[in-house]
């Protein structure tokens, strides 16, 4: 009769951990069981050959209804998108730590075995993003035009750096102007008229390129501001209807919750996420919340940019942080309660949207 009450069932028994380091041309995956034995190692290419294979491999050790793959956001990608068509959960599973390489050593036989274990016991319950709708969309451009406007940043700041060193009748002809001014002057700019002189017609060059260069990164940025405006409207009109949200803010927090947001326990994880929720730090009869640093730094950065934007315009916010202050609280610390407040406002409204109106 006790036997019988601490039985597992057949399918219980036959389930096993798949565990996945994944590299960029070749991905090794250990398969253990539910005790935590070790049943088989063994690595695969990353093609579309070697994932058929590597589930194939799995699938006739027992039933995997959970995998953990560490890297899920670069190189194990595409292997966790097509674990999840497979009707597999996936899970980022963090790496050993320092400690357990300082001990251990290091291998891809180890780090796949120690990716199934952290599943198996909880420590890793983050699943993917599934990376396949209009979010992972919007995180490309997103991706793009940050690199966009971080070339263009530092081809302007070289354009004033070759201009301070530029010779003295070039930078007075230059001076005084607007940074656009600026730009279209040097684009203009020919080596005809630095006649025989080599340096001048080097700098002439150089500026004329790097406006150019400027003026096509300018472009580019442009253009991926649109698309990602389009994607935004087309597909999460709600959000930009809240105040304070724009194309970009929405999208960086889209991208934080990834394609399938219910993979998030509820709001208060979205706000960990974002880094937008104190953290515990007490001891003893000492009980403290200190501010949380970790999260998505730039998830925080939009939550801050909307909450700004909503003191400046928003009548409830600024109802709100007057009577935070007249309560003792510093505007740093409403700054962070209103963070706190968007993301649960944000979140809510994603994971259950409003209703369509209908046409009349």
């Amino acid at each position: 009769m006790i036997a019988n009450t601490f039985s597992r069932s057949s399918a219980d028994a036959d389930e096993v951990i798949l565990g996945v380091d994944t590299h960029r041309d070749t991905h090794v995956a250990a398969v253990i069981s539910v005790t935590g034995e070790t049943l088989s190692i063994q690595s695969f290419s990353a093609t579309a050959i070697g994932y058929r294979q590597l589930v194939q491999w799995a699938i006739e050790l027992g039933v995997v209804r959970r995998a953990g793959v560490e890297g899920s956001g670069n190189y194990g990608a595409a292997l966790s998108r097509y674990l999840l068509t497979q009707g597999i959960d996936v899970i980022e599973a963090p790496g050993p730590g320092r400690s357990a390489r300082r001990r251990r050593g290091k291998s891809d036989q180890g780090d796949a075995q120690a990716a199934a274990r952290a599943v198996l016991s909880g420590r890793a319950c983050s699943r993917v993003k599934a990376g396949n709708g209009p979010v992972e969309v919007a995180r490309m451009y997103n991706v793009a035009r940050a690199s966009a406007v971080k070339a263009c940043t530092q081809a302007a700041i070289q354009l004033k750096a070759v201009l301070v060193t530029a010779e003295l009748a070039l930078r007075e002809e230059l001076a005084g102007l607007s940074r656009r001014a600026l730009i279209h002057a040097c684009v203009k700019l020919g080596d005809d008229a630095a006649g025989g002189d080599p340096v001048l017609r080097a700098t002439r060059f150089i500026l004329r390129s790097l406006a150019e260069r400027i003026e096509q990164l300018t472009v580019q940025a442009r253009e991926l501001e649109r698309r990602l405006a389009e994607l935004m409207e087309r597909h999460h009109p709600e959000l930009l209807a809240m105040a304070g949200v724009g194309p970009h803010s929405a999208a960086v927090l889209l991208i934080t919750m990834g394609d399938n947001a219910d993979r998030l326990r509820g709001e208060a994880s979205f706000a960990a996420l974002c880094g937008a929720s104190p953290v515990e730090y007490s001891s003893g009869s000492r009980c403290h919340r200190r501010l949380n640093r970790g999260g998505d730094r730039q998830a925080n950065a939009a939550l801050y940019r909307i909450v700004l934007t909503r003191l400046r315009w928003d009548p409830r916010t600024q109802a709100y942080y007057e009577r935070r202050v007249t309560e003792g609280k510093t505007r740093r610390e409403v700054i962070r309660c209103l963070k706190r407040y968007v993301a649960r406002e944000i979140f809510r409204l994603v994971v259950r949207p409003v209703p369509a109106r209908p046409q009349v």
